[in-house]
């Protein structure tokens, strides 16, 4: 028995231990392991190294000592899988960079500002120092030596001081050492049984300390995946805050941007908003309840194609004051709550389902960058957006439904308790008793603002504008409830309203790119490309060209059957006359305006007779 040792294995589905002896043979200890992690024939292979080199076979015939693996050392490995196909066992790679792998390049393909990111120095550079500096310009000494980028000290002084390094700080953090990361695995928490335990029944008949979840202790997370939030212009929030004042009732949105490089903060990260979609919703003066989006797939389709993608999500929490002095009321703050529990597991469902790519993660993600914005009152009883995170903790506990909110107290959670259908592990956090000592609660119920991330929200010096700003903008999308529809009506009203001679300014508006796309009556989704090209990279040119396209031919003849005049439509009605004739015959239905066929009595949408 003094002679054995237990070897290390990770592979994609997480570490085991391996008791072996040091006289065992690869045959017998591979058998082993195969038998531990559930393997029947040979279907994987093993590695001294991370790269796939130097494989330990059966056939080598020798003992574990004669090939130097002693205790405590860790071994790699891979499933096997046929040529051509992906395996999770790609996802092992926790290289920082391509050229830190030998031979290797990444498995897994991170967002472009993760691999911008990854290459910069990220070190935090400092001039010399009349007083303290006693060298000549050319050396340095510990008060000018750069820093790096996770220096808490340095954080800690900024104005405002920062509390959340970024997460590419925290991965430089991790990795280095002098090992410079060769260990660093990124794991995600599970709260869920594992699954293919044979030695007892399965829960709730029985359980053992291989298949349980380890207890969670909640921490304050050091790190942040996002570092600022920044609205393009004022025009974008102030639109959607339209629907409060008009209403008075909550309002929701999805953010679609861009992340780029946020250089006030060392390897920082930006999510950049340049328009906001809003969804089917049910809101009250005090309620939200999103509905199934049917368009949902289409929106993120067209927007890929404008180079933008879903990077958070936006709710409203405003109650009027004084409605003279146009004040709302300051409802969030440190006395009450800046995210309700019910908020939090929401927020924690919408990272689950945008998880961060990361090549440190076996499972190849780690983490999200989506974000929560929330307009509320603040100090000054003037409407606030202050951004949000929940804690990847928090995001564990919320995919494996372990947390739930508490109906009279919306500043506390509650971690559920073990059922017959569902064991969940124990939940605690640390708090100061009265006696200033530091205790370990039992989090039921538990403190939200452990799982929560804070991200400053800003709006720029100088505006940019990815789309256009109109004086009469076309309607947004699922507005019925304040009479603002989208229709050809609008569309036509838009067009007569916006007199530019400059095509691209005209169309590029979000929320009438995704009507000429999702519209009943012609949609575009096939034949847009071109014009989505033309607004990515704002070329007037492009535009043009797919404006001569019989497309936009039939959609300006679409909207003359509506009684608005076009400017300029005798320009062009020359270009696809068929399609002109077969647009003019159709009519409008005065009940829902849907576009009918020509030749038709009654509406093929609400079956009413044709006035």
């Amino acid at each position: 028995f003094s002679h054995s040792q237990i070897i290390r294995v990770q592979s994609p589905e997480g570490v085991k231990r391996i008791t072996a002896t040091k006289r065992e043979t690869v045959a017998t200890f591979l058998k082993k392991v195969a038998k531990e992690f559930g393997f029947r024939n040979n279907g994987f292979s093993v590695y001294t190294n991370r790269n796939r080199t130097g494989e330990i076979t059966a056939a080598q015939n020798k003992s574990l000592n004669l090939l130097k693996i002693k205790h405590g050392d860790m071994l790699f490995l891979y499933p096997s899988s046929p040529a051509g196909s992906s395996s999770s066992s790609e996802t092992m790679d926790t290289s920082v960079s391509q050229n830190s792998r030998p031979g290797g390049a990444p498995q897994v393909v991170e967002d472009e500002i993760d691999q911008y990111l990854i290459k910069q120095d990220g070190k935090i550079y400092r001039n010399r120092d009349q007083q303290l500096c006693r060298h000549g310009p050319l050396g340095k000494c510990v008060h000018c030596v750069p820093l790096e980028p996770f220096d808490e000290d340095y954080l800690n002084h900024l104005e405002p001081p920062v509390k959340h390094m970024s997460f590419h700080a925290y991965i430089r953090k991790l990795t280095g050492g002098a090992d410079k990361g060769k260990f660093v695995a990124l794991e995600n928490i599970s709260c869920k049984i594992k699954s293919g335990c044979e030695g007892h029944p399965p829960w709730p008949e029985g359980i053992c300390t291989k298949c349980q979840p380890s207890a969670i202790t909640l921490n304050r997370q050091k790190y942040r995946h996002v570092d600022n939030i920044m609205f393009e212009n004022h025009t974008i929030a102030d639109r959607f805050l339209d629907f409060w004042r008009k209403t008075g009732n909550q309002h929701l949105g999805y953010l679609y941007g861009r992340y780029t490089e946020h250089k006030d903060i060392p390897l920082g990260i930006r999510a950049e908003v340049a328009a906001i979609y809003e969804p089917p919703q049910i809101g009250t003066q005090n309620s939200l309840e999103i509905l199934e989006d049917p368009k949902a797939e289409v929106v993120d389709e067209i927007a890929a194609k404008l180079g933008l993608r879903k990077v958070g999500w936006i709710f409203t929490d405003l109650v009027s004051e004084d409605t003279r002095k146009g004040t709302v009321r300051y409802s969030r703050n440190k006395d009450t709550y800046f995210l309700s529990a019910e908020e939090c597991i929401t927020a924690g469902n919408f990272q689950n389902q945008q998880p961060n790519i990361c090549r440190l993660s076996p499972d190849g993600h780690f983490g999200s960058k989506f974000v929560t914005v929330v307009a509320t009152g603040g100090p000054d009883n003037q409407v606030h957006f202050e951004g949000y995170q929940v804690s990847n903790q928090c995001m564990a506990l919320v995919r494996d439904e372990c947390l739930l909110p508490c109906r009279d107290a919306p500043e506390l959670g509650y971690a559920k308790e073990s059922s017959s259908e569902q064991y969940v592990p124990d939940v605690f956090y640390k708090d100061i008793d009265k006696f200033g000592n530091e205790i370990t609660q039992l989090a039921r119920p538990l403190p939200v603002e452990y799982l929560i991330i804070d991200i400053t929200t800003t709006f720029p010096k100088d505006p940019v504008y990815t789309f256009s700003i109109s004086q009469n903008p076309f309607p947004i999308e699922n507005r019925d409830v304040l009479g603002e529809t989208q229709d050809f009506h609008s569309l036509a009203t838009y067009l007569s309203q916006n007199t530019s001679s400059i095509f691209l300014d005209i169309i590029s508006d979000f929320h009438l790119l995704l009507f000429l796309v999702t519209n009943e009556v012609m949609p575009l989704r096939d034949s847009i490309s071109l014009l989505l090209e033309a607004v990515r990279t704002k070329n007037e040119e492009l535009a043009q060209t797919w404006k001569k396209s019989e497309q936009w031919a039939t959609i300006e003849q679409l909207c003359s059957t509506v009684g608005v005049p076009l400017p300029g439509l005798q320009e062009y009605g020359a270009m696809g006359g068929s399609s002109h004739a077969v647009a003019a015959a159709m009519w409008p239905c005065q009940h829902c305006t849907f576009m009918n066929q020509p030749g038709t009595d009654h509406c093929e949408m609400c079956s009413l007779p044709r006035s």
